[in-house]
Parts: structure tokens; C-alpha cells; sequence
């Protein structure tokens, strides 16, 4: 099944987009490869709110965010996962308006760390982060006149969670589903077998539109997600075909696969490319000396 990125966007900094019933989009002027135009952050409700990703230490956002709550009681303050990008404003803001924050859990790594092993992403996660309340998966949460439901999606992360606003068919995909991009799915913090068992519970749901984290929404989810999968398993075939002929590295393998991608983003295809070896790796399908690594030889 094709899959075709929309990559226009229009992010209108400083703005509460309304963007459907009780829903506004605020995004932050954090453009970059991997945050596209830069972080959405979502107020949900009326009369009293639900913030869903405040976003990282910008000033700007912050005051663009007061400005869109206009006074109003903000109750719930939900953080998809703990990306430095998402989440590290929850704790001001936290303080400033009474609210309680909710995620799944502290930042943490998909799996143990290897002897040895350094992780790359250390400073990707904002590891000061502690919510006030954990939401398990499945739990609703309801506020005044609205309800979200936290389904745990691990994958991008070991923490990663989207929200339903299940009333309207709305879906908070954060960086588990994103129309412009494929999410970053790189070891230690994430996990490919998550990622793929985390998009087919996404397919078992009925939701109408996603919501990401970066870019705009997906208006077509399960046609995309499907697209997704089909995408990674013909990355996981290329991977494959790479080490049959005979590379046995991960710079080898990435310099002919993502020989059209931005330079900048080679670093994060090598560590794609070591989530899809992981993964081979436990199904006997790709070997290696000891634990699959950044720098270790493939055959």
C-alpha cells in the first residue's frame, strides 16, 4: 500500500487554531528536520480545559498558550511522551494554573542499556519529568464537557501515549502517527516490535482524524496507518537486501538506502535502521556478535 506524506502546513505561530468542535491547535515556532514546523500543543474544552503537549522551555509558546486559556480553568495537563520537545513546560505551567499533569510515566529507555553502551538520546528526553497522576491503558479521563481516553503506544518512545477525544472521532496522535513524516523509532528509548504492535492496535479503532504532534492532521487514519506498516516492513526488506549484499554496517547500509535523505537526518536513519536490525536480530533473521549495536557487524 503507497504512502503519501502531506506536508502542507501552515503553523500560524502564536495562534489558537480552531481546528474542530471544543479543539484549538497552538504551534510552536521550533521548526527543525525532525520537528517539521515545530511542536503542536492542543487545548481541549470550553469552559475548563485540557492542555495536551505544552512543549518545550519557550517563552513565546508559554505566552501564546495564557493567551488562548484566557483566564479559563485549565484541570488536566496530558503529555504524550517526554521528548524535550513536548513536555518540559507542563511543570511551569503546572504551577501557574492548578492543573494535574498526566502521562504515562518518567522517561525511561525501551530496554536495558548494553554493557557498554552509550545512549545516544540522552539529551532528547527530559528526564526531570514526573507526572502528577499515571494514566494506565485504556483509562478515561473527563473533565467539563469532555473525556480523553489515554491508549499507551509504545515505540517512538517506551512512555509514548495518544488520546482520544472519543466523543467527536478525534485521535491525539502525537509522534506515534504524523502525516508529514515517518516517526523516529531509534534505540535505546524506542522500539521497533513496539512500534508495529502499537500501529495494529490503532487499526482495531474506528477514530475519524488524527491529530499530531508536528504538521497537520491525517484525515484518512486507517488507509495512513496501513501505509505506515507497508512502509516499514518494505524499509525491513531493503535492510535485509543491504546485508545479503554483503554490507555488514549500519553507515554502509544507510549511505545507499537514505542516499536521497537530508544528510542531517542520516544519524536518525542509522539508529531506524538499528531498530529494524534489533528487531531481525530476535527473529534469527539478521546475526550478529552479541547485542545488535550502532557499530556492530551485520550478516
Amino acid at each position: 500500500m503507497s504512502l503519501v506524506f502531506d506536508t502542507s502546513f501552515a503553523p500560524r505561530y502564536g495562534e489558537a487554531v480552531d481546528i474542530a468542535p471544543k479543539v484549538q491547535r497552538i504551534t510552536v515556532d521550533n521548526p527543525s528536520p525532525f520537528t517539521f514546523h515545530g511542536t503542536n500543543s492542543y487545548l481541549v474544552g470550553h469552559d475548563t480545559l485540557a492542555l495536551i503537549d505544552p512543549g518545550p522551555l519557550d517563552d513565546a509558546h508559554h505566552a501564546a498558550l495564557i493567551r488562548a486559556i484566557a483566564g479559563r480553568p485549565v484541570s488536566h495537563i496530558f503529555v504524550s511522551h517526554t521528548h524535550r520537545d513536548h513536555s518540559p513546560l507542563a511543570a511551569r505551567l503546572r504551577d501557574e494554573l492548578g492543573a494535574v499533569v498526566v502521562a504515562e510515566g518518567p522517561h525511561r529507555p525501551a530496554r536495558p542499556l548494553h554493557v557498554g553502551e552509550v545512549n545516544l538520546l540522552d539529551a532528547s528526553g527530559d528526564t526531570d519529568f514526573v507526572p502528577d497522576l499515571v494514566a494506565s491503558d485504556g483509562s478515561v479521563i473527563e473533565g467539563d464537557g469532555w473525556a480523553l481516553r489515554s491508549i499507551h503506544t509504545p515505540g517512538h518512545t517506551a512512555n509514548h501515549m495518544v488520546f482520544a477525544l472519543e466523543e467527536i472521532g478525534v485521535l491525539f496522535s502525537a509522534d506515534h502517527v504524523m502525516a508529514w513524516a515517518t516517526s523516529i523509532v531509534a534505540p535505546p528509548d524506542g522500539a521497533m516490535s513496539d512500534y508495529m504492535r502499537s500501529l495494529d492496535l490503532l487499526l482495531h479503532r474506528h477514530d475519524r482524524i488524527y491529530f499530531p504532534g508536528h504538521g497537520g492532521p491525517v484525515t484518512k487514519p486507517k488507509t495512513f496507518v496501513r501505509g505506515l506498516k507497508a512502509h516499514r516492513k518494505m524499509r525491513e526488506r531493503a535492510i535485509l537486501e543491504r546485508v545479503r549484499a554483503g554490507d555488514r554496517t549500519i553507515p554502509a547500509m544507510v549511505g545507499v538506502i537514505y542516499r536521497e535523505t537530508d544528510p542531517r537526518l542520516h544519524g536518525a536513519a542509522g539508529l531506524s535502521v538499528l531498530a529494524h536490525l534489533e528487531d531481525l536480530v530476535a527473529r534469527g533473521v539478521v546475526h550478529t556478535d552479541g547485542n545488535p549495536a550502532i557499530d556492530g557487524v551485520y550478516w
